[in-house]
């Protein structure tokens, strides 16, 4: 029988997909994907195969909630998470730049690292912020196939001020374990403007949904890795401010290939365009009359965003990263290896809570 054992402070959450055979006594099963999360320090550990593959970070303190790290098959940690330059970027994340309706100011959630500057005595907290709300409850993860996954539903507010809210944000992600290491998740982003009219006023730089900064080992800076877009691009020069359907960044530290990709998922607005640096970051940005433009959203519409992170071994090549992209956008199965048994993404999104990615409210944009 399935069994999911509840989240708490600090306990083991796991999802065990196995069933016992008959006449034989029921042992733990070892499921794909477990979660373990520590409240008192604001982690969120994803399990993979038994192995750390990301850490959500939401402790409290944080200018936004982000993602890391991000480990690759063998271990490697991907990202960087307070980089020298640029030390507003946080490894993962979604931030944009906003200007709620009857304000005097914007509020920059990409830059809210900075929003703490001037202000005497320095305080505890960001006065501007993306703040973890709460998880709503986990489930198994339905029709991913028989290696199994996990799926977790969070709840944020972008706040002003300390305490003044903005917009509320839900995140569905799906954790689909893909053999060896590798691994997919594939998550859902919604903005609702429940508080009033909300104007986007980020430039055409300082934005993506969502961004990523690799790390030295494997930027094309220093690492020696390698931007390969879905159209042929490559690196920085090929695939910014340019079109694709995916973005990957592959390097081979210690001689051995791993990668990272971005698929955009096809509900998503077409097309659109990516920022990608040399230096490790990159992401999709939305289509062109909303990108670097201001754009209103109006009280009680939404915003949402679907992309898939597939982290693989091998290149892009031989990491099958377009082979894998097409199967996603498909809603389809998507091969682990070569004879492997697939794993499909099709089906809704659930959450035990409210079915907040299941059904828009009306007047929802995607972009």
């Amino acid at each position: 029988m399935n069994k999911t054992l509840a989240l708490h402070s600090g306990v083991f959450f796991a999802i065990a997909l196995a069933a016992p055979r008959a006449g034989v006594a029921a042992e733990p099963a070892a499921a794909p994907v477990q979660f373990r999360r520590d409240d008192d320090k604001g982690l969120l550990r994803v399990m993979v195969e038994g192995k750390e593959a990301i850490v959500y970070q939401y402790n409290s303190r944080l200018d936004l909630p982000h993602y890391w790290p991000i480990r690759s098959p063998s271990g490697k940690s991907m990202t960087v998470q307070y980089p020298r330059k640029y030390p507003h970027h946080r490894s993962f994340w979604f931030g944009d730049t906003v200007k709620p309706a009857g304000s005097k100011r914007s509020v920059s959630t990409y830059n809210a690292f900075y929003s703490k500057k001037g202000r005497k005595p320095a305080p505890k907290e960001f006065p501007d912020r993306v703040r973890h709300v709460k998880f709503a409850q986990s489930v198994p993860s339905a029709g991913i196939g028989r290696r199994g996954g996990g799926e977790i539903t969070t709840h944020l507010v972008w706040e002003m001020d300390f305490k003044t809210p903005i917009l509320d944000e839900t995140r569905n992600m799906r954790v689909v374990s893909l053999g060896g290491g590798q691994y997919l998740l594939d998550i859902t982003v919604t903005v609702t403007a429940t508080y009033g009219d909300v104007q986007f006023i980020s430039d055409w730089v300082h934005y993506a949904w969502p961004y990523l900064r690799m790390n030295e080992t494997f930027n094309v800076e220093k690492g020696r890795g390698t931007i390969t877009s879905s159209e042929g691009g490559v690196n920085q020069k090929g695939t910014n401010g340019r079109t694709a359907k995916w973005v990957d960044y592959s390097a081979a530290p210690g001689g051995k290939a791993e990668g990272l990709a971005i698929f955009s998922h096809p509900s998503n607005a077409r097309p659109h365009k990516w920022l990608t640096r040399d230096y490790g970051c990159f992401g999709p940005r939305r289509i062109d009359t909303r990108s670097g433009k201001k754009f209103t959203l109006k009280k009680g519409r939404s915003l949402r965003r679907r992309v898939g992170i597939l982290v693989h071994g091998g290149d892009v090549k031989t990491g099958k990263v377009a082979r894998r992209y097409r199967r996603y956008a498909k809603g389809g199965k998507c091969s682990r290896d070569d004879g492997a048994r697939p794993y499909t993404t099709a089906g809704p999104l659930k959450s035990v809570s409210r079915p907040v990615m299941l059904r828009l409210p009306p007047g929802t944009r995607r972009h």
